[in-house]
């Protein structure tokens, strides 16, 4: 609530105006297709990537196309720990993510919920496109925790201060936070 209050304060009254529209076109937009990177498509489309630090989007169809060839037997990987994890150590927006997460529903379907066998950890230097991912990811009812920070220099860790982490609405469903009472700390 503190950072919205800080951040909100940056904008007159008509630009505020705005914030629920916009939210309203997003959860619209990923209602009506679950299946693309609508923030980061958007964010790329308006030329906000940081090119001098390689920020470049991978395209939806080529994050397809990675998630069919690596995703391996779910139904085996979630009969063996209950659910799967889906990490993505330079996320950005999240579209191999939310790609990821859909190679892994469609095997589920009819059998079981994704929602609930499903659990992504991400992480990215930009603070902007790691609220992308994590927006999407919320959107999406996924389990998801995602550190804004350099993997390479300060990788997630088990006993990670908290400040610098986002945890979707669905991490804190029962079922989550069963399997953190009882498996511990490899769920963060």
């Amino acid at each position: 609530e503190a950072l919205y209050l800080k951040t909100i304060q940056k904008y007159n009254k008509e630009e505020r105006e705005l914030f629920p529209q916009l939210v309203a076109e997003t959860v619209i937009a990923l209602e009506e297709n679950q299946e693309q990177d609508f923030l980061g498509n958007i964010f790329m489309n308006l030329e906000l990537g940081n090119k001098s630090n390689g920020q470049f989007f991978t395209p939806y169809h080529v994050c397809e196309l990675i998630s069919k060839v690596t995703i391996g037997d779910i139904l085996l990987q979630i009969e063996e720990n209950g659910y799967i994890t889906v990490c993505d150590p330079c996320c950005g927006a999240g579209a191999t993510l939310i790609a990821g997460i859909h190679e892994i529903r469609k095997p589920l379907e009819g059998k079981l919920n994704y929602q609930n066998h499903v659990l992504v950890a991400a992480q990215d230097t930009d603070y902007t496109t790691a609220l992308m991912c994590y927006i999407q990811l919320s959107l999406l009812g996924v389990a998801a925790y995602i550190k804004i920070g350099n993997t390479l220099t300060e990788p997630m860790r088990p006993n990670d201060a908290l400040e610098n982490y986002w945890f979707t609405p669905m991490y804190f469903s029962d079922i989550w936070t069963l399997r953190r009472i009882f498996r511990g700390k490899e769920l963060l």
